[in-house]
């Protein structure tokens, strides 16, 4: 009703709700109002509409204003909601990359791109609440598809006092044409804010953070003869993560359990890697096989005291959500291979906010492990490793990354983002 009244001079309104009680009460609301205004309230869900249809029988220019579930799809699946979109491969992510978590996305950002591919060659705007990353892979997807958006702009909003939630969230508004495209976005501090703090947008096929410093460093961007690396994902900390007593070792359960050396190794995490305090490994990472098709079976002859240690807990690992596991060996881990036992690395963190890249080496004759919050390069020894280090720590290279990554995301530096940077560009560039 609100946006009734802020905009007088509209004709038709159509408005949608899951929620009946709501719908009742808009119905009430809407028949107080001057009949001229042709108003359509209905109980459904989003998902079985058919859009098209609905935005066609409004003249332009059109408006969608919204306010979707703030969930993943995951999350909605975990409560037993039925309210879903339809599966479908949204940004065409492989299925490896699928079933380590990129095809999980946001409800809302399926339903804002649905409204925008249908709204698309139309004259109007769209106006959506939802989580800053959201509005983000939204506009990214839309660029990238050459969705007709003739402007952009977001508007930060306090979550925490308004919604009771913690996230970044903002007012997403595009306004869109028949003919105008535009790839950037102008970024507000808050609702009342008239002065734009901030640009970002799409070059090069990238969303880019700061389109400035994108266009100064944009020559170092390039396929590398360096691969960047995820660390090891077990999915069962309790378990795989230990401290060593003694001679003996103590996992998360509080158990105090003896085991071969074998099957474990030093270990750091993302928190291990995140300030300049990078101390010898205090964590040991149970590790089942030397690559993805080994079978951890081997174990039981090799480490038998290991293998009954994984029998024991064999329903947590069982349990094991993620579908990387599925049709796997019993008490596989994922994200394992030569690179993974490499004696020298070249490590970052991918939750912190600071580009600080680490020289990891070997602890006790035995290499060091990742778990899978950090990224790596593997390195045959300390003066690849070091000369590595040297150029990703360099200015241009960390203003180069800088520019493509957003520090409000809850992973700010992903693998996408590092294998974007060309270290033989880097070393050209210093000369070296």
């Amino acid at each position: 009703m609100e946006s009734l009244a802020r905009f007088p001079r509209a004709t038709s309104a159509f408005a949608l709700d899951i929620d009946p009680r709501h719908v009742e009460a808009t119905r009430s609301a809407v028949a107080t109002r001057k009949k001229r205004l042709r108003v359509s309230v209905r109980h459904d869900d989003f998902f079985y509409i058919d859009w098209r249809r609905v935005l066609d029988d409004l003249p332009e220019p059109v408006l969608v204003i919204g306010n979707p579930p703030w969930v993943t799809n995951a999350e909605l699946g975990a409560l037993g909601s039925s309210n879903l979109p339809r599966k479908t491969n949204l940004h065409r992510v492989n299925g490896m990359e699928a079933k380590t978590g990129k095809s999980n996305f946001d409800i809302s950002e399926s339903m804002i791109l649905h409204l925008l591919r249908c709204l698309d060659g139309k004259e109007g705007a769209i106006a959506m609440l939802c989580k800053t990353q959201v509005a983000r892979k939204v506009l990214g997807y839309a660029w990238k598809h050459r969705l007709s958006i003739r402007s952009s702009k977001m508007y930060r909003i306090d979550a925490d006092r308004f919604f009771s939630a913690a996230v970044d969230a903002c007012l997403l508004v595009c306004k869109l044409s028949a003919t105008a495209s535009n790839r950037e976005c102008v970024l507000y501090k808050s609702l009342r804010s008239r002065t734009c703090f901030a640009r970002f947008g799409y070059r090069d096929n990238v969303l880019v953070a700061d389109l400035h410093a994108y266009e100064r460093w944009k020559h170092l961007a390039g396929d590398d003869a360096y691969r960047w690396r995820s660390g090891i994902k077990h999915d069962c900390a309790k378990v795989m993560e230990l401290l060593p007593e003694g001679k003996r070792y103590r996992n998360k359960l509080g158990e105090l359990v003896s085991l071969e050396a074998k099957a474990l190794y030093p270990m750091l995490k993302s928190s291990d890697l995140k300030d300049g305090s990078l101390t010898a490994p205090t964590r040991r990472m149970l590790v089942t096989q030397k690559s993805m098709v080994q079978d951890p079976i081997h174990l039981k002859e090799e480490a038998p005291r290991t293998w009954k240690y994984l029998l024991s807990h064999a329903e947590l690992l069982d349990r094991r959500g993620s579908s990387v596991y599925k049709k796997r060996a019993r008490f596989a881990s994922f994200g394992i291979g030569e690179y993974s036992f490499a004696p020298w690395k070249v490590a970052i963190s991918g939750f912190y906010k600071s580009l600080r890249f680490r020289v990891i080496g070997p602890y006790r004759r035995k290499p060091t492990v990742l778990d899978d919050t950090c990224y790596f390069i593997a390195c045959q020894s300390r003066e690849e490793a070091t000369h590595l280090a040297s150029l990703l720590n360099s200015s241009i290279a960390r203003a180069f990354l800088g520019a493509l990554i957003f520090w409000d995301s809850k992973r700010p530096i992903t693998i996408d983002v590092l294998r974007r940077l060309s270290l033989t560009a880097v070393a050209r560039e210093l000369g070296g």
